[in-house]
């Protein structure tokens, strides 16, 4: 038996559904980075808070995975960073895991970026990130060099772009 088709629909930035799909990326992110962040210092943890910050005005597009039933699966935020376009905040929940949410949600964002006039579509992860790594190798991304915001307080980033 297959499984049920992933519908995409584009939400606003503050749809209670993306905000929580937030939360849970936040804390999973908080746990897998947790202990390598250990040692920063506060400044350095508040450059970094304000260099991942998604300011409404960047977003291009706030983008759900929801199922049959409207349960929400995903989430992804398409933004405009200066002259970029910037995959962000990308998130499957674990139930949904496997099943092609990632590579919708990422196939979206790529194709609303080509229909929007962009080069390429960037994005930022980090080596605890791995099941990320393979979906962004597996679209196409390939690695670039860490790009702004992120040099002075992720210098450790693993980058990428998608050229279009």
């Amino acid at each position: 038996m297959s499984e049920p088709r992933v519908r995409i629909e584009q939400v606003h930035v503050d749809d209670p559904r993306a905000v929580e799909l937030r939360g849970i990326l936040d804390a999973d992110l908080d746990e897998r980075y947790r202990d390598a962040d250990a040692g920063d210092t506060p400044a350095l943890a508040a450059k970094r808070e304000a260099a991942l910050a998604v300011h409404p005005e960047q977003v291009v597009a706030t983008l759900l995975a929801v199922d049959a039933d409207d349960t929400p699966l995903g989430h992804v935020i398409l933004r405009r960073l200066g002259d970029e376009w910037e995959l962000k905040r990308l998130v499957v929940v674990g139930s949904a895991r496997r099943r092609g949410v990632g590579r919708a949600l990422t196939a979206e964002v790529v194709d609303l970026a080509r229909r929007g006039g962009a080069a390429r579509v960037i994005l930022q992860s980090g080596r605890m990130q791995p099941e990320s790594l393979r979906l962004y190798a597996a679209a196409g991304f390939t690695p670039i060099a860490v790009y702004e915001p992120y040099v002075e307080t992720m210098p450790r980033s693993l980058c990428f772009e998608y050229v279009l």
